[in-house]
């Protein structure tokens, strides 16, 4: 099978994650895509939601929606989380196709054992608000050395940040724009984001 891999906080997953997943099943004829939400994040600060919410609010968004779904495997996963450490535990025998954004892209260097995460997936990057589709020196000469190609989604960027949805949920505002009807819900009724400024 050909399996994209979406990795991200979804803190809370919106419309820009869904479009993203829908594109990249589309354009590179993948089997399936699987939106994976982070444990716990090494590069970041704190998450907004539970693990357990961020989880629940992947699947609603997803509904019953024909190739895309969620891989629990870094929320069941205790302590930081490390995409080689992701890798290393998905089933053996397919093709595997990690998705991420420029900005991403630009501190790929920094992963852990990125050379290996560059080795056993095909690397497919989308454009972000603000940042080049450009890979980072150390990142294009390696991978020129071992004849591997980065893959260009074509993907109209939206403006949408979940900082800027969490700021929105703590100020009261809508956002319908952003997130699904279902999400929207399940925000508004475990009272997520309200005390969140930043």
């Amino acid at each position: 099978m050909r399996i994209g891999l979406l990795g991200g906080s979804f803190d809370p997953v919106h419309q820009a994650h869904l479009t993203l997943a829908r594109t990249a099943l589309v354009s590179l004829k993948l089997d399936q895509v699987q939106l994976i939400p982070a444990g716990q994040p090494w590069q970041r600060p704190p998450l907004g939601a539970s693990r357990h919410d961020r989880l629940h609010m992947i699947k609603l968004a997803l509904g019953q929606e024909p190739g895309l779904l969620v891989n629990p495997v870094e929320i069941d996963r205790t302590g930081p989380t490390y995409t080689i450490e992701t890798l290393e535990s998905l089933p053996d025998g397919h093709e595997y196709f990690w998705i991420l954004g420029a900005d991403q892209l630009a501190n790929f260097c920094t992963w852990r054992r990125w050379k290996e995460i560059v080795s056993r997936v095909q690397l497919v990057v989308a454009q972000r608000p603000g940042s080049d589709l450009i890979a980072p020196p150390e990142l294009a000469s390696w991978m020129q050395a071992h004849d591997k190609r980065l893959i260009h989604l074509p993907f109209e960027p939206l403006d949408i940040s979940a900082n800027e949805i969490r700021q929105r949920i703590a100020r009261g505002e809508s956002t319908a724009e952003f997130l699904t009807e279902s999400v929207g819900q399940y925000v508004t009724a475990r009272g997520l984001y309200r005390q969140r400024t930043a």
